[in-house]
């Protein structure tokens, strides 16, 4: 029977998820290997190891395993910020006509402001249980770089990011947040490197990209005694951390009586949208309810929309293992007006499989109509949200005005992942009506696509 829904649904601390859920064990279709770069065969947790944590490595390789019990000292710090609401957008409804039922899951309730934090602490723990001194990241809009220096700052790591150049310009209060949890942050491509040199070289004046500060973190890992990589999305153990938030968002929605017609999540190398939908997925998949799923991603970084499923390279310096994905290519650098994140070439290869098999939509959004959301979620929810999490916002508004067309009472879930107030500078270039939108053409997608890798 269901419940009166209240205006913000919290689960008592004894609801909250003690196991992570990985959606590739109930995947009929697993997701393509990664590859070693060298030798083209799948790629062994011995050789992960050299790059990631032990049992990171371990995570990242097991397709099998449904749940994976979280060490109780994650837990605890879980619960400093855990359970997150589940808000019922009563205001957005009135505000837009709307016979629909809108729902969403909040991640900003935290110091590093975004769901970033729920893998960060789980990869800094397994790096302190392995015995390591520290770790090294790259970051985009820096939202991953600012809950990993946060968790290690709590474990007592050393944390070293590489942050998209334009980011680490563009949003000077996140680098400083980083910097005041003791993290060194360097901006990406950088003269630190080898490979960071290269890009430079080859792209002159480059402003950066995902890739670039990959490429330049693992070099560091890899060089440094007692350091590991890290990384805050694509990667499956990532995903698998990240299914907290959809499995309090269904925990909730069970506990209301709450059916989910559509499930929308923004889209930029997977790791909300994966948590999010993962444990609604896996009911999918196992034929015990149905829903839609929806990513909705920039159209400045289309890789879903606008890019191919191939092998293809990480990171722009060619130096992580090959993984099947939907890419743009590896060498593809966003528009530098692309004022959020979202900037990653590639898509995670569990949500490029689910989405290759027809088990998720897609769509792509430009950054003015994003931001004119956001700014209206904004002056009603009460909520500044992250410009990422408003790509979300804006698909979610638009299919509830659909339903205001046709008068069918849907109920609309969406991730809001994290908060803005460290991307003012981009609010005051849409407020100032300085922002423009970018698409890249078909010749220039075609030219970074063209640069896979052919074996």
């Amino acid at each position: 029977m269901s419940k009166e829904i209240p205006y913000k649904i919290y689960l008592e601390e004894s609801e909250m998820p003690k196991q992570w859920y990985n959606v590739r064990a109930d995947m009929k279709n697993k997701p393509a290997p990664l590859l070693n770069p060298g030798t083209h065969e799948p790629m062994t947790v011995d050789e992960l190891s050299g790059v990631f944590c032990r049992e990171l490595a371990e995570q990242e390789l097991d397709d099998k395993t449904p749940y994976i019990d979280i060490p109780e000292e994650i837990l605890s710090f879980y619960k400093m910020y855990r359970p997150s609401p589940l808000v019922r957008a009563y205001c957005l409804e009135k505000a837009l006509g709307t016979p629909a039922k809108i729902y969403y899951k909040f991640e900003g309730n935290n110091t590093s402001g975004s769901h970033k934090l729920n893998s960060a602490i789980a990869q800094a723990y397994y790096a302190k249980k392995q015995g390591l001194k520290g770790v090294t990241t790259e970051t985009g809009a820096g939202q991953w770089g600012t809950a990993l220096s946060m968790a290690c700052a709590y474990l007592g790591l050393d944390c070293k990011v590489y942050m998209v150049k334009v980011s680490y310009e563009q949003k000077p209060f996140r680098r400083e947040v980083m910097r005041t949890y003791g993290a060194d942050v360097t901006p990406s491509p950088s003269n630190t490197t080898n490979v960071g040199r290269k890009i430079l070289e080859e792209f002159p004046g480059t402003t950066g990209s995902l890739g670039c500060a990959i490429s330049e973190a693992v070099e560091v890992a890899v060089s440094s005694e007692g350091y590991r990589y890290v990384l805050g999305s694509v990667l499956s153990q990532v995903l698998l951390h990240q299914s907290v938030i959809g499995l309090e968002s269904m925990i909730a929605c069970d506990k209301y009586g709450i059916k989910p017609d559509m499930i929308i999540g923004c889209a930029g190398g997977g790791s909300n949208l994966g948590g999010l939908i993962s444990p609604f997925m896996g009911r999918k998949l196992r034929g015990e309810a149905d829903y839609q799923f929806i990513a909705v991603e920039p159209a400045s970084c289309p890789s879903l929309t606008r890019g191919v499923y191939a092998y293809d390279f990480c990171d722009t310096g060619k130096v992580c293992p090959l993984a099947k994905m939907y890419t743009l290519g590896s060498g593809f650098i966003p528009s530098a007006n692309h004022a959020g994140g979202l900037r990653y070439h590639g898509m995670s290869s569990v949500v490029s499989q689910l989405y290759d098999d027809g088990l998720i939509t897609a769509r792509s959004v430009e950054q003015t109509s994003v931001f004119e959301a956001a700014t209206q979620f904004a002056r009603v929810e009460g909520i500044l949200p992250a410009p990422e999490s408003s790509h979300a916002i804006k698909v979610a508004m638009d299919e509830a005005l659909k339903c205001k067309e046709t008068g069918e009472e849907k109920t609309i879930l969406f991730g809001l992942t994290g908060t803005g107030y460290f991307d003012m500078v981009a609010y005051q270039k849409f407020n100032d009506r300085e922002m423009s939108d970018y698409i890249p053409s078909d010749e220039e997608l075609a030219k970074s696509i063209s640069t896979l890798p052919k074996f």
